[in-house]
């Protein structure tokens, strides 16, 4: 009874601070050995949790995406939702970068630093992927869906699902056997997750724990001004997804947000947006969003549409440049956006992915890589920001297209 009267968002608040104190009683009262083993052995809980979450989200993909586009029936239907969805996307990532740019020019956070530019051999530890336009394409199309959905890579099951909704759609009578049972299996991954969301709050609390028995009050005080300033940054840029996407749906905005408010609070605890993947298909639906629409933005948007992310590119991609006194043009700021536009669509399964983007970025602009030191310490917290913003940029663009096509 106490269970229901909480609610899952409540239990993730406690959970929350929980893990707080938890991990600063660990902090203050063991040596770096217990800690180091405390942290690595309550990790297992979130572990555990994302790892039943990621099982989830290949079949949901795919059941959902297929049987959305069969019910859709035609490539017109397909090709206009596609292009009102990507339009957003592009949009809303530009906003984004675009906002980031504009704090870190007014904040200047990393001109006090004052750091000497590293030796050209010095190594930043972090894995050095080429990430260019023509491997993004590549990355686009799977050599196999097997492989695609074992690697849970979102773009490439995405692909492979247009492709056989289409088929699926355009087959006639033999194709609703397969929309029927595709649609029954949705329903079934989506009951496992209601299974799985029960175990949200141990996740919640194991990931918090875990951080704050490393770090300690270090969180709140040596990075407290560029974590205060990003955090006021998410905000502001909420703000603004919340005005536009108004001016679309009114104030049904902020009626979505209350209704997703669940999945917003897992992905921060456990910054992870693809933990709330799941639950946000259900919230879409019940918000009133058709299953058929819900089914095809909703992925592209884990994808193509990662607005916390964007923020934070700019973010750190400036504050470094600063911290090494490198002065930038408003010309190369916005080459420099332009190509985190780019290089960021379509590699969110990527560990670090933001990390690995903006790695290439810097090179591109001269800038030393070994900058992202300076971050990687608080990079789990940002992340936790990242992946909330994530989510409510996605549910925004749901809505919103659904309107478009008059169907919420």
């Amino acid at each position: 009874m106490i269970m229901k009267k909480i609610g899952l968002t409540g239990w993730i608040i406690v959970a929350m601070f929980a893990g707080v104190v938890t991990g600063l009683i660990i902090h203050f009262n063991a040596s770096q050995n217990r800690i180091a083993g405390f942290s690595s052995g309550i990790s297992l809980l979130t572990e555990i949790f994302l790892r039943l979450i990621k099982m989830i989200i290949a079949p949901l993909v795919f059941s959902t995406l297929v049987v959305g586009i069969a019910k859709l029936g035609d490539i017109k239907a397909v090709g206009r939702i596609g292009g009102k969805t990507l339009l957003w996307f592009v949009s809303m990532s530009l906003v984004s970068l675009l906002f980031g740019m504009v704090m870190m020019n007014i904040l200047k956070l990393g001109e006090n630093l004052h750091l000497p530019l590293p030796e050209a051999s010095a190594k930043t530890a972090l894995e050095q992927n080429t990430i260019s336009f023509k491997n993004f394409i590549e990355h686009v199309f799977p050599e196999s869906i097997i492989q695609a959905m074992a690697g849970n890579q979102i773009l490439q099951i995405v692909a492979f699902s247009v492709f056989f909704g289409i088929a699926t759609a355009a087959v006639g009578e033999q194709g609703k056997i397969i929309t029927r049972a595709l649609d029954a299996t949705a329903h079934v991954v989506l009951k496992m997750t209601g299974y799985v969301m029960k175990l949200a709050p141990v996740a919640a609390y194991a990931a918090i724990a875990a951080i704050v028995a490393i770090k300690g009050p270090e969180l709140l005080y040596t990075y407290g001004k560029f974590i205060i300033s990003f955090y006021a940054g998410i905000l502001c840029l909420w703000f603004f997804l919340i005005l536009i996407a108004s001016l679309f749906i009114g104030k049904r905005a902020l009626t979505l947000l209350s209704r997703v408010k669940d999945a917003v609070l897992l992905a921060f605890s456990t910054a992870s947006s693809e933990s709330a993947f799941p639950q946000l298909i259900s919230e879409l639906e019940q918000f009133g969003c058709p299953n058929k629409i819900v089914s095809f933005v909703l992925p592209l948007g884990y994808s193509f549409n990662l607005d916390g992310s964007m923020l934070y590119m700019t973010f750190a991609s400036l504050f470094i440049a600063q911290a090494y006194g490198i002065h930038m043009t408003f010309a190369q700021q916005l080459s420099m956006l332009l190509v985190l536009m780019l290089t960021s669509k379509g590699i969110a399964g990527v560990p670090r992915a933001s990390l690995v983007v903006i790695a290439g970025t810097l090179s591109m602009f001269n800038i030393p890589q070994q900058g992202l030191l300076l971050l990687l310490g608080i990079d789990q917290v940002l992340d936790m920001a990242r992946s909330a913003t994530n989510v409510v940029g996605n549910s925004l663009a749901t809505a919103v297209v659904s309107k478009m096509e008059r169907a919420i």
